[in-house]
């Protein structure tokens, strides 16, 4: 079947396609590398997730999976979308990788994703025999600069929205008549739903690989901004009802893709991971176990940076687990390594530690005793040696089990606040000054693993462009790009 013919089938018959075709025979055993679908929300935080006590929303796609699987209570991310997918992707922190704001590639130019200089996650898993694909966001490349940038990140397959390009006033559109990327170019999809297009896509790729180990990363567009009707609720007007359609269609999206892998017979040895790269937008607030909470992306508040993460593996992990295990987004790598039996790229350096002992049982707890988040708000800058952060030594937050430690964004790194967030999860007293000794031990403790940062967080890493280094005429970059806007749109 052409992906063309694929393409145009209603969404509400897509699950059923696969219905008909013979079902899987267990190919796996305890010690045979895992299929894994990674699925991210853009901009939603927990307080919008029921599985987590949201009284706003019903999210039973994830908290299926949930019931099923392990919740997870402390994850980070950062602040904003470019550190926290570079963090995924690379397994570094900002500070190390150098995107430590948000940088839109297709609109702003000149900074871009360099496969030479980085860590990758799917070129790790693809070393170890795995099948890549990704559908949905990805903006840190330009496409008509760089039309092969995913393939040269590791995968196979890609359908990707472009970003906002400069000048192509079709790639504004992610959600209605989308502009995406793939192999074959970047086009309007004319009555499709971008959510729709990223499903179908990822789902063929699914359907195509079931015999071999594949690896699907699904950054969706969902929820964030601009807040649009969707094909399921198509008559919305007000933005906090939008926002609530668009949470509620990315959770059919996670339901069309776990019926495939269940109907498929892949459920057992499947690997389902549902995240979001950062809180929720401020103007959005949501009630989550009796209390209310405002949106806090871009802020390193628990708002703009602990986001829900759900992991089902129906043959190792029992049903209805959750976990206080600190993990931040620089474990993802190595965590998918271990699990698929991949080697970390030994010519970068890696800051996560995988928590994959714990996902297969046999460990109580994760590798960390501290995680750390930063990047918020958006204060990078061009000058004439490319992309550069406003600050040397960015704010940044520490935290353990309890106690979270905010830092200056000086290279003396002053200790700014100091919060019990058991105590006070809404995070309304310093406690830099109390005299109770567990706090000041606490203290030490985390200024202790400050004292381990670089004095000087890097800039992003990225090869001069040549003419002869590309397939198209690099001229485009002169069109864009001398002034960065704070309103992104990410």
């Amino acid at each position: 079947m052409s992906y063309a013919r694929f393409a145009v089938l209603p969404a509400i018959t897509f699950s059923c396609l696969w219905a008909c075709q013979p079902k899987s025979t267990a190919r796996f055993g305890a010690d045979v590398q895992p299929n894994i679908l990674f699925i991210m929300f853009d901009d939603m935080g927990r307080e919008w997730v029921s599985a987590y006590g949201s009284e706003n929303i019903s999210t039973p796609a994830i908290d299926a999976l949930a019931r099923e699987g392990m919740r997870f209570e402390n994850v980070w991310s950062n602040p904003q979308c470019t550190p926290t997918r570079l963090s995924l992707l690379t397994g570094q922190y900002p500070y190390r990788h150098g995107w430590v704001n948000h940088w839109d590639t297709p609109r702003w130019g000149h900074g871009y994703f360099d496969w030479r200089e980085y860590p990758s996650l799917a070129g790790t898993l693809k070393s170890a025999g795995y099948a890549t694909v990704a559908a949905g966001k990805w903006q840190v490349n330009d496409f008509r600069i760089e039309p092969d940038a995913m393939k040269k990140h590791g995968f196979d397959s890609y359908a990707m929205w472009t970003g906002w390009e400069e000048g192509v006033e079709a790639s504004a559109e992610r959600y209605w008549a989308p502009y995406i990327h793939t192999e074959l170019g970047s086009k309007t999809y004319h009555g499709e739903f971008g959510t729709d297009v990223f499903v179908k896509h990822l789902s063929q790729f699914i359907g195509e690989h079931e015999g071999a180990p594949w690896f699907a990363y699904f950054p969706l567009a969902l929820p964030h901004p601009p807040y649009v009707t969707t094909p399921v609720r198509p008559n919305v007007t007000e933005d906090e009802a939008r926002y609530r359609a668009m949470v509620e269609y990315g959770d059919l999206a996670v339901g069309r893709l776990t019926a495939l892998i269940d109907e498929l017979g892949l459920r057992d040895d499947t690997i389902v991971i549902v995240t979001a790269d950062n809180g929720s937008p401020r103007a959005r607030e949501a009630t989550m176990n009796g209390r209310r909470i405002k949106g806090g992306k871009s802020q390193t508040t628990e708002s703009g940076i602990a986001v829900p993460f759900i992991v089902r593996w129906p043959r190792v992990i029992g049903s209805g687990q959750s976990t206080d295990a600190l993990v931040d987004f620089t474990d993802i790598l190595p965590t998918l390594a271990d699990l698929g039996g991949a080697e970390l790229p030994g010519e970068h350096p890696i800051d996560g530690k995988s928590f994959a002992p714990l996902l297969r049982g046999e460990t109580a707890d994760g590798p960390r005793t501290w995680i750390m988040s930063m990047g918020g708000r958006n204060e990078a800058a061009v000058s004439e040696n490319g992309v550069e952060n406003r600050y040397v030594f960015r704010d940044r937050v520490i935290r353990d089990k309890r106690y979270k430690l905010y830092l200056s964004a000086t290279p003396e790194r002053a200790a700014e606040r100091l919060v019990d967030l058991i105590a006070d999860p809404g995070e309304a007293v310093d406690l830099r000054d109390s005299d109770v000794p567990a706090v000041q031990e606490a203290l030490a403790r985390l200024l202790a693993v400050a004292a381990n940062f670089p004095d000087r967080d890097a800039d992003p890493r990225y090869r001069h462009r040549a003419a002869n280094d590309w397939d198209v005429d690099v001229t485009v970059e002169s069109q864009v790009w001398k002034r960065v806007s704070s309103n992104s749109q990410e």
